[in-house]
């Protein structure tokens, strides 16, 4: 199925990138995540060294390199869920490294699974239920009385069935999670990031075992919510998909940083091919092979 990639009337599809330098930790006019000097080794491999790291704020940056870069670990360290051995970063102007994941996605940055996290003995719509913040009845004094959190739940529901309808999962709603396909997880994976209204998403390989009729769903959803003012960051190993909605991309080989760049000059760079093919590689495939499912 072809991909549409229009923009939305009127919004810029690179917002502030016009000047940034195509060089690995290249300066970005407004970032909304600074990292410097993350590190992260497991035995006597260093999966993550990076040096120097800015996401662009409302853009989507694609985050690419081979099986083994280190991308899901350096997702894994800024959003809390491993610990880094050195480093720090800064979330929307305030430090962000000594976060717990809890903590980060309170601060706004959210981040999806590439193996899809779903409750599957709930249902899509009590899933959407627990992605809400500021419920008052998860406390024990308050949830002995009803009317202390009765309208914010019809609030939360109200919320969770606005965004199941946005992501055509609104009949699914009292079907088990579990009874999803896998391409219907990942937009429940996604709808339900929304419910603590981050200012960062982040996706990991949203693409993963989705087919042709959702993928362009899911690139729809993603344009919409960078053209709605969101940031986006996502890992993918579909090029296509890269080439068609981002508005930046990272490479990283062997956990470090090797190009940044539009993705239609960042494919041609030698070290990404060298990333991709090897740096000795004996067949010259061309830049564009890159670009090929």
């Amino acid at each position: 199925m072809p991909v549409d990639t229009t923009p939305a009337a009127g919004v810029a599809p690179a917002p502030r990138l016009e000047n940034a330098e195509h060089l690995p930790g290249a300066a970005k006019a407004d970032p909304i995540l600074v990292a410097d000097d993350v590190t992260r080794s497991f035995g006597g491999i260093k999966a993550v060294d990076v040096a120097h790291l800015e996401i662009p704020r409302h853009a989507i940056t694609a985050l690419i390199g081979p099986n083994g870069a280190g991308k899901t670990t350096l997702f894994n360290l800024l959003t809390g869920f491993d610990k880094a051995e050195s480093g720090r970063w800064t979330f929307d102007g305030q430090p962000a490294d000594k976060l717990s994941a809890a903590r980060a996605a309170r601060a706004g940055m959210v981040r999806t699974f590439q193996l899809t996290k779903a409750l599957n003995r709930m249902t899509v719509l009590e899933n959407m239920r627990l992605g809400a913040t500021g419920q008052q009845g998860e406390r024990f004094a308050t949830a002995l009385v009803p009317a202390l959190w009765r309208r914010r739940e019809q609030e939360i529901t109200d919320k969770a069935m606005t965004l199941l309808e946005r992501f055509k999962l609104d009949a699914k709603k009292d079907d088990y999670a579990g009874s999803l396909s896998g391409g219907q997880r990942k937009l429940l994976e996604m709808a339900r990031a929304l419910m603590t209204d981050p200012r960062m998403l982040m996706l990991d390989e949203p693409m993963a075992g989705v087919n042709p009729a959702l993928k362009q769903s899911l690139l729809g959803h993603i344009k919409q919510l960078r053209d709605e003012g969101m940031t986006v960051l996502f890992i993918e190993h579909d090029m296509h998909m890269v080439r068609h909605v981002s508005d930046w991309v990272v490479v990283m080989s062997e956990g470090r940083i090797v190009a940044e760049g539009p993705a239609h000059t960042v494919m041609h760079e030698q070290a990404v091919v060298d990333a991709y093919l090897g740096a000795h590689h004996d067949t010259d495939l061309g830049a564009d092979a890159l670009l090929e499912d």
